[in-house]
C-alpha cells in the first residue's frame, strides 16, 4: 500500500492507494499522515483498516499530491554517501557520516514548482532515498533497532544551491535551505513492502536527458547503519525525515554541464516509490 495526502497546500486530505490503483480516504482514521499518526500504530491501523473494507472510497483524479508527511519536525541530511559522487565533487571519501541539515519548511509536493533562488547561477538536483521515522530513536543499540524505528521511505530531490553551499558560507544549510528546495513523495511505502532498501535503482532526468543512474547498494553508509549513528548524537522522532545521500551525476561533478535555469523540468524516481516531476521557475 502507499499513503500519501492530496489537496491544495495546507489542506491535504490523507489518503491509502492499493496496488491495483484503488483509493481510499483516511479521513476518520486520521487527521493527517504525521508523526503522531506513525508513533501510534497508524500504518497498522490503515492496513487493518483495508483488510477489513472499511475504508470509504475516493476519486483523486486531477487532485494535487502532496508531501506524503506533513510536518516534518526536522530534515537531516547525509552528504557525499555515495563513493562515485564524492569522486566527481573532488572530495575525500568520509570515515564517518557527513551529516547537514535542511529547513524543513523547505518540504513542498513531488510535482510542485521548484523556486530558483534571487541571485542563484549554481541551482543543482539530487535524487535521493528518503527515510521516515515511525518512532523515537535514541542511543539505539544496533542496526536491527535501527530497523524498527523506521515507518517507511519516498523519493527526496535534494535541490542544492552550489555557490551559495560551498562558497557563500562554511556549512552547506545555506545552499540546502532555500524556499521549495525539498520534495517529497509522491507516497510513503511501508518499510516491510519496500524490501531491500539497499537494493533500489535511482534516476534523474533534466529535460529529458539523464543525468543520474545509480543504486542504493552503492551507498557507503547504509540506512541501517545511517540511522543508528544519528541516534547517538541526536533524538530522532516520529514523521523526521533521513535524506541519505545522492549518486553521481549532479551539475556540480559534470564540466560543461548547466545548472538549472527557469523552466527546466527535472524527472526524478526511485524503483518502487514512484516518479516525481519538477518546473524550476525563477524566485
Amino acid at each position: 500500500m502507499k499513503l500519501l495526502r492530496v489537496g491544495e497546500p495546507g489542506a491535504e486530505t490523507p489518503i491509502v492507494r492499493e496496488e491495483d490503483g484503488a483509493t481510499f480516504t483516511l479521513v476518520g482514521l486520521t487527521d493527517d499522515i504525521d508523526g503522531p499518526f506513525l508513533a501510534s500504530g497508524g500504518v497498522d491501523r490503515v492496513r487493518a483498516a483495508l483488510a477489513e473494507g472499511s475504508l470509504p472510497a475516493v476519486d483523486t483524479t486531477g487532485l494535487r499530491i502532496g508531501a506524503p508527511v506533513a510536518r516534518p519536525g526536522k530534515i537531516v541530511c547525509i552528504g557525499l554517501n555515495y563513493r562515485d559522487h564524492a569522486e566527481e565533487t573532488g572530495a575525500a571519501i568520509p570515515a564517518r557520516p557527513v551529516v547537514f541539515m535542511k529547513d524543513p519548511s523547505t518540504v513542498v509536493g513531488p510535482y510542485d514548482q521548484v523556486l530558483i533562488p534571487r541571485g542563484s547561477v549554481k541551482t543543482d538536483w539530487e535524487v535521493e532515498l528518503a527515510v521516515v521515522i515511525g518512532r523515537e530513536a535514541r542511543y539505539l543499540a544496533d542496526r536491527e533497532a535501527a530497523q524498527d524505528c523506521i515507518a517507511g521511505y519516498t523519493i527526496s530531490n535534494d535541490v542544492s544551491e552550489r555557490e551559495f553551499q560551498l562558497e557563500f558560507s562554511a556549512q552547506w544549510d545555506l545552499g540546502k535551505s532555500c524556499e521549495t528546495f525539498n520534495p517529497l513523495g509522491p507516497w510513503l511505502v511501508p518499510a516491510a513492502e519496500v524490501g531491500d532498501p539497499q537494493a533500489l535503482g535511482l534516476r534523474l532526468a533534466v529535460n529529458g536527458e539523464p543525468r543520474q543512474d545509480g543504486n542504493t547498494k552503492n551507498m557507503i553508509f547504509d540506512v541501517a547503519h545511517v540511522v543508528w549513528y544519528l541516534s547517538q548524537y541526536m533524538v530522532l522522532n516520529p514523521g523526521d525525515v533521513i535524506n541519505t545521500g545522492t549518486p553521481a551525476g549532479v551539475a556540480l561533478g559534470l564540466p560543461g554541464t548547466p545548472y538549472l535555469r527557469d523552466g527546466d523540468a527535472v524527472e526524478l524516481s526511485v524503483d518502487g516509490l514512484g516518479t516525481q516531476r519538477q518546473t524550476f521557475r525563477n524566485a
